[in-house]
């Protein structure tokens, strides 16, 4: 895969590729700004599936679940332009202004496509990747705080999102691993989201599932590809990513193991 990602600074990059797929499952520590140069994205996330094309700007709220599925478009690579919205940078912005105090936890990608102010910040970020040593940091500040202006423009309620600065606490484990076991996240992952340490979480899940993780995530992952092979009548090559497999092979061996037949008989 020829992947190629360029730091304007920490905070600012433009990623760059041209293989077939890219997949990932991730929680964003920051709230990610992201402007789609060429490519196409698939975000599958608990209840809700996006789809994001060449032109398109987007918010990815931090500490949610998501699937990423990147893919170049139309003989062009994936390309796009990522801006970190930290939460100390949020936090400093936010002491100065007065603000909306409602606080949201929703888990939902904000579009601010097509709008051309922030549109024409995003762009004005491209000539600067061919400036040769360390970028004025005063500079890139300067660009983020414009560009945090303007989506607050857009959308005013995006402040619930931007000020909410809550760290994940304990929660219900049952309700979350079936909300969101479709993502394949580490163990420790899985236990930060829900507010535990990774042996709290594992001593807590067998108590209340008994037995392992790994297992129930696999029984789960492979329920839920039955479903979408019999009654949505999906192919195995369309169902293996979305549900948390990594491989087609792999995928397939489960599968059989599982219910006794190979998934693409499922249909």
């Amino acid at each position: 895969m020829d992947f190629q990602i360029q730091y304007l600074t920490p905070d600012i990059k433009l990623s760059s590729y041209d293989d077939k797929l890219f997949k990932t499952e991730t929680v964003f520590e920051y709230h990610m700004l992201v402007w789609f140069i060429s490519g196409e994205t698939k975000i599958i996330q608990t209840d809700k599936t996006y789809l994001f094309k060449a032109g398109d700007i987007f918010l990815i709220p931090r500490n949610h679940l998501a699937t990423i599925i990147n893919y170049p478009k139309d003989g062009l690579p994936h390309k796009a332009v990522v801006m970190h919205l930290t939460t100390e940078r949020l936090k400093q912005f936010y002491a100065n202004i007065d603000h909306q105090k409602s606080i949201s936890r929703e888990s939902c990608i904000y579009s601010f496509s097509s709008h051309p102010l922030l549109s024409s910040c995003l762009a004005s970020l491209i000539p600067y990747f061919e400036i040769e040593g360390v970028f004025p940091e005063n500079i890139a500040h300067l660009k983020i705080t414009e560009a945090i202006s303007i989506i607050r423009e857009i959308n005013p309620e995006i402040d619930s999102v931007l000020a909410n600065f809550y760290e994940p606490g304990k929660v219900d484990l049952i309700n979350f691993m079936e909300k969101n076991f479709m993502f394949n996240m580490s163990l420790e992952r899985f236990g930060y989201l829900t507010g535990r340490s990774l042996s709290t979480f594992n001593r807590d899940f067998r108590k209340i599932f008994q037995m392992t993780p790994q297992r129930w995530l696999t029984q789960k992952r492979l329920e839920l590809a039955y479903y979408y092979l019999s009654e949505k009548r999906k192919k195995p090559s369309d169902v293996f990513l979305e549900v948390g497999f990594e491989d087609l092979s792999h995928f397939s061996h489960a599968f059989k193991k599982q219910y006794g037949f190979a998934p693409s008989l499922a249909r």
